[in-house]
């Protein structure tokens, strides 16, 4: 199982305006640097949180179906089901019609489930599940404990950007991100 985002958000959950005023920063020489740390700090959110916080579309590839027909897609929240491909010995592909699956968006992680399940020839990545997930466009949309976690990373990143190396380790990420990004972690049982 394989999963990887296809089209990139086309914004950032938080400005460069909001990261100098958490900054305290009233010039412009710095605008690059901080746009970088906004985003790697979006990333870094989205990996441990496995959200996607601003619309963006992914894909699931899979080498089989499960044994019971129950897909989960690792990204929250799903918005929409963009296709399902199944894969000939020839590369030649065939998208599986929506009527013969269910999708449980609300669930957390969101979840399809096949009646009938079209079996891939080609051996790897022989199923390609594509979905859009998001909070929303912009951060307007995102809530707002994920986005303090991006503005909380961004400062910290902005304070240790120098001297630090890897046996000073772990600088590079405070507690009070963790405990903003906790809640929307997915559990495990």
């Amino acid at each position: 199982m394989t999963l990887f985002r296809t089209t990139v958000p086309a914004a950032e959950p938080v400005t460069v305006a909001e990261a100098k005023a958490q900054l305290r920063i009233g010039h412009d020489s710095e605008d690059d640097l901080i746009n970088g740390l906004i985003r790697a700090a979006r990333e870094e959110v989205e990996a441990r949180a496995g959200v996607a916080m601003i619309a963006q579309d992914w894909r699931l590839a899979l080498d089989r179906w499960p044994r019971f027909g129950r897909v989960a897609l690792l990204r929250h929240p799903v918005v929409e089901i963009l296709s399902v491909t199944v894969y000939g010995t020839e590369g030649e592909a065939s998208l599986v019609d929506p009527s013969t699956y269910e999708a449980d968006l609300a669930s957390r992680p969101a979840r399809l489930f096949f009646a009938t399940r079209p079996e891939p020839a080609r051996i790897l990545n022989g199923i390609e599940i594509d979905f859009s997930a998001g909070f929303g466009a912009d951060g307007d949309s995102v809530p707002g404990g994920l986005k303090r976690a991006v503005l909380v990373l961004v400062a910290h990143w902005y304070e240790f950007r120098a001297g630090f190396g890897a046996g000073d380790q772990p600088v590079s990420i405070p507690p009070e991100f963790e405990r903003l990004i906790s809640s929307y972690r997915r559990g495990r049982l």
